[in-house]
């Protein structure tokens, strides 16, 4: 056998990880095909603000390999989230985008984008707007992975297409991560209930 017909344990990991985050998107991926896009030339870029979407952002980087950037706004978010949420709807409906802290340098030579983001009032936050369109993505391919509280993807890669439109964009991962929404929900609830054992 050739060595292209006896793949190592890490091009069949690499397959089984790019088959799971691309189904529906294409057809198959030979172990070569996934040695191709993860030779260094896969960029794993991630928005994260309770660290959901950093976790799985972390574990694609060390499986394929690929290099790992993380997507930052010039001027952070307020740590507290109800402040947050105020500011990004804010910026939503006013179709701003953020300016970054830093972007990716040297995308040319990228073929695959893996771009993770948590949901934000049902569709992308707005830095993902702002590092979409500072890039040129023409021909390459995109693959999102997506955390998001029970509500679902919203109109996020409607977003990805229109500011990734000459990207070729797959089907990618998404899971339900834990609300922050409701974590503090219901610690203040908690906090609350504490005033009344004085």
């Amino acid at each position: 056998m050739t060595d292209s017909e006896n793949p190592t344990r890490r091009e069949i990991l690499m397959t089984s990880l790019l088959l799971s985050l691309t189904a529906g998107g294409t057809a198959s991926v030979s172990p070569t095909e996934a040695a191709r896009r993860a030779d260094g030339k896969s960029l794993v870029a991630y928005f994260s603000r309770s660290g959901n979407t950093r976790v799985i952002a972390g574990q694609i980087s060390r499986t394929l390999p690929a290099n790992l950037f993380e997507i930052e706004p010039e001027r952070p978010y307020p740590d507290d989230y109800f402040e947050m949420v105020e500011q990004a709807r804010q910026e939503r409906n006013n179709g701003y985008e953020p300016p970054l802290k830093t972007t990716v340098v040297g995308v040319a030579s990228y073929q695959t984008l893996f771009l993770g983001f948590p949901i934000w009032g049902e569709t992308a936050p707005p830095v993902i707007r702002s590092f979409l369109t500072a890039l040129d993505l023409s021909g390459k391919t995109l693959i999102p992975f997506i955390t998001h509280g029970g509500y679902g993807l919203g109109n996020s890669l409607a977003v990805v297409r229109q500011h990734a439109p000459r990207a070729r964009i797959v089907d990618g991962f998404s899971m339900q991560a834990p609300q922050e929404r409701q974590t503090v929900t219901r610690v203040m609830e908690w906090l609350g209930s504490l005033k009344s054992v004085d």
